[in-house]
């Protein structure tokens, strides 16, 4: 974990490795004023979250870039992803709502993969609602907080299937923005899925295609072209961009020398990762953490 990026449970609290059918909502408001309506960067192991931003908006922090939103919008962030929130204070408002990783699964095998399908959207978190359609999400976002709160008999079964119900909402919201391109929404895949939890757990230290193949029972080939035909990109792409991000977030939120910074990432030398990160990103690790703190 990166020494500048804290991981949280709910923000401020601390992780729950072992939180299990966890859904939790609340409002903007409530958290954010407590902190001067800055919410600092920051990730959670194993949960989704879905805002419903209802009045106001800000800027939002997603891994090292700067992304500006307004009301009304939905914003979708997956597990361990840097994300962070300045927000217009006083004036913003609408729902945070919180959920494991284990209640996504569940729901996305039972409601056409509407939720598996957020991880698709997240890569673009923002989307912009028509206000016509945003008083249905916030009635059911209402609807999920009062079913939290009152715990009435069969209260988690009812919160699953309203959370179903602003997933699928969401998606179809977004669904213009899929046919122009912009997010493609294909049903998850179980072998990107373990593949992507494998790279998680080890890619300090492994970067071959080959560990992850031969963990998955498949040779290096067929397992470049399965993910090539899941996701668009080959299995070495993503283990590449996960040790990318991971470089990214400790030259941003972290004030760690750049060789410390190598070494952690279990690069042989400096200068090693230095090509590395200038062959995926055109910059220096020092230009790219000059660029973004400047």
């Amino acid at each position: 974990m990166s020494a500048g990026l804290p991981l949280f449970h709910l923000y401020g609290d601390p992780p729950d490795d072992q939180a299990f059918d966890f859904i939790h909502v609340e409002s903007i408001a409530s958290r954010s004023s407590l902190h001067d309506w800055l919410i600092r960067a920051h990730r959670h192991r194993n949960l989704f979250q879905i805002l419903l931003v209802e009045r106001g908006g800000g800027e939002m922090t997603l891994e090292a870039s700067i992304k500006p939103f307004t009301a009304p919008c939905a914003v979708i962030i997956a597990p361990n992803v840097a994300h962070g929130f300045r927000f217009h204070a006083n004036v913003t408002d609408g729902f945070v709502m919180s959920f494991s990783e284990d209640v996504a699964s569940l729901l996305g095998q039972r409601s056409g993969e509407a939720i598996a399908q957020l991880k698709a959207l997240a890569a673009e978190p923002i989307i912009a609602l028509s206000p016509a359609r945003d008083g249905r999400l916030a009635k059911l976002c209402e609807d999920l907080s009062q079913e939290m709160f009152l715990a009435r008999d069969n209260h988690r079964l009812a919160m699953r299937a309203l959370l179903a119900l602003i997933a699928i909402e969401v998606g179809r919201q977004s669904a213009s923005r899929a046919r122009t391109g912009a997010v493609t929404l294909a049903p998850a895949d179980t072998t990107v899925d373990t593949l992507q939890r494998m790279v998680e757990d080890n890619f300090r230290k492994e970067r071959q295609i080959g560990f992850y193949a031969s963990a998955l029972n498949m040779t290096a080939d067929r397992l470049n072209d399965h993910v090539k035909r899941a996701a668009g990109v080959t299995a070495g792409h993503l283990i590449r961009q996960r040790v990318l991000t991971e470089a990214k977030r400790e030259l941003v939120f972290t004030g760690r020398a750049i060789h410390e910074i190598a070494y952690e990432l279990g690069f042989a030398d400096p200068s090693h990762f230095a090509r590395f990160f200038r062959k995926q990103t055109g910059m220096s690790p020092q230009d790219f953490r000059a660029a973004q703190l400047g």
